[in-house]
């Protein structure tokens, strides 16, 4: 007697009619079509049943901020950096968590179960991670929510960001954050990835830095990061983030680069959405897309994930936390086309960032947490094209959300009656 039974699945992997039987929270079977009673039965109907969607790199203290108190005009990373600093001294711990919540409230209706946010520790308040820690508890039954200590304004160049970091991990923010490219110099930027990894180290955490988000092909703080993971011992527990300046390197240097970021054992996360936004600006044209090389990195053996990053804040003015979205950005701006790497784009909102986030119980194998959503798609593939509805969201084995099918009926002149002609098409 299982207490969820989902029956007629399409996995990721391609597995047809498959049955998945849910006992306690946890997947107790999973087998083409799968006997046995339940208390509630879901039909999928053919359709795609995946792990849910995870985001492995966002900003929920500033999310929802959009305007306040003003409005990025450049585009510009700067700028929104500037605009964050003159909205920091007027936010409340409320007003951050009453966001934070709709954020997850909207995260929730789109099968987004898993997010890492990066929080601003550069405030002799703690405010931001003192909000956040909030918002985790009240989340926890249905939001895995990691939280990164992170020194927007440069760990050596913000006056007490080292105090003010480490009592941000005293009070329970699990990963350890930095910008090594926003210090003052390239030397502080370096020392600041050494300093940064040595303390991770000591505490035994993980490591998510911002690390070189610029068009500057000489910011080379990643080369740093991944000598420091090797150095002590890190491997598995270090992700870069956004590394857009690897899109500018010398493609001789990065031939170097890559083997030994993959021999180092870092991960990378590229943000698809704010990358194309914001990298490039200086350039008249041809334009550089500012991405990271991820394509590369897979076929170096480097685990990779797609971010979010922002949802209209003072860096990003759209996002509806799609990481459907997100995959097809990424998809598009790193050419990733063939049908292997359109699935790949897939994995990087889903298990590649729940490995980074090192999520327990990740998946869709007995024994897994039965967190699960149910899209209304045939594939992953399809899933990014049509940005698929989630027909169904599941935590611990419960229902949390559902959202009706799209139908879209056409009554044409001369043609007959048509639903949803968008589902049309060949299946390879």
């Amino acid at each position: 007697m299982f207490d969820l039974k989902i029956t007629n699945a399409t996995l990721p992997d391609g597995r047809t009619n498959m049955g998945i039987g849910v006992k306690e929270g946890r997947i107790a079977a999973l087998q083409a079509n799968l006997a046995g009673e339940a208390g509630e039965t879901i039909d999928a109907a053919g359709q795609l049943v995946s792990p849910p969607f995870v985001d492995c790199h966002f900003h929920m203290d500033a999310t929802l901020s959009l305007g306040l108190p003003r409005l990025n005009e450049s585009g510009l990373l700067l700028e929104g950096i500037q605009i964050w600093g003159e909205l920091k001294p007027l936010l409340t711990h409320e007003v951050v968590i009453e966001r934070a919540l709709a954020y997850c409230d909207l995260a929730v209706s789109q099968g987004l179960l898993a997010i890492r946010t990066h929080v601003d520790v550069c405030d002799e308040r703690l405010l931001g991670v003192e909000a956040l820690l909030e918002v985790k508890r009240q989340v926890a039954p249905y939001i895995d929510l990691q939280l990164v200590a992170f020194p927007q304004d440069g760990y050596y160049r913000y006056p007490g960001a080292q105090d003010l970091l480490r009592r941000a991990l005293d009070m329970g923010v699990e990963v350890v954050g930095g910008i090594p490219h926003f210090e003052r110099t390239m030397a502080d930027g370096a020392r600041s990835v050494t300093a940064l990894c040595e303390l991770a180290a000591e505490r035994g955490l993980l490591v998510d830095l911002h690390c070189d988000e610029t068009d500057d092909p000489m910011s080379r703080h990643i080369e740093t990061l991944a000598y420091e993971t090797q150095r002590l011992g890190l491997g598995g527990r270090v992700n870069g983030s956004h590394l857009t300046s690897m899109h500018s390197m010398d493609n001789y240097y990065v031939s170097k680069l890559l083997p030994l970021i993959a021999e180092a054992g870092v991960s990378a996360t590229a943000n698809p959405l704010i990358n194309i936004g914001i990298q490039g600006r200086h350039d008249t044209y041809p334009k550089r897309r500012g991405m990271t090389r991820i394509p590369e990195m897979l076929r170096h053996g480097i685990t990779c994930s797609f971010g979010h990053d922002c949802v209209m804040d003072p860096w990003y003015s759209l996002g509806q936390a799609d990481m459907l979205e997100v995959a097809s950005m990424g998809l598009h701006v790193a050419q990733m086309t063939s049908r292997e790497a359109m699935r790949q784009c897939f994995a990087a909102v889903t298990t590649g960032p729940a490995s980074i986030m090192h999520l327990d119980g990740y998946g869709l194998e007995p024994g897994c947490k039965a967190d699960m959503i149910l899209l209304q798609a045939a594939d992953p593939i399809e899933a990014i094209r049509l940005k698929a509805t989630r027909l169904a969201v599941i935590k611990s084995g419960k229902l949390i959300a559902r959202t009706a099918p799209r139908q879209t009926e056409l009554h044409l002149p001369g043609r007959p009656p048509l639903v949803d002609a968008a589902t049309l098409g060949p299946k390879l």
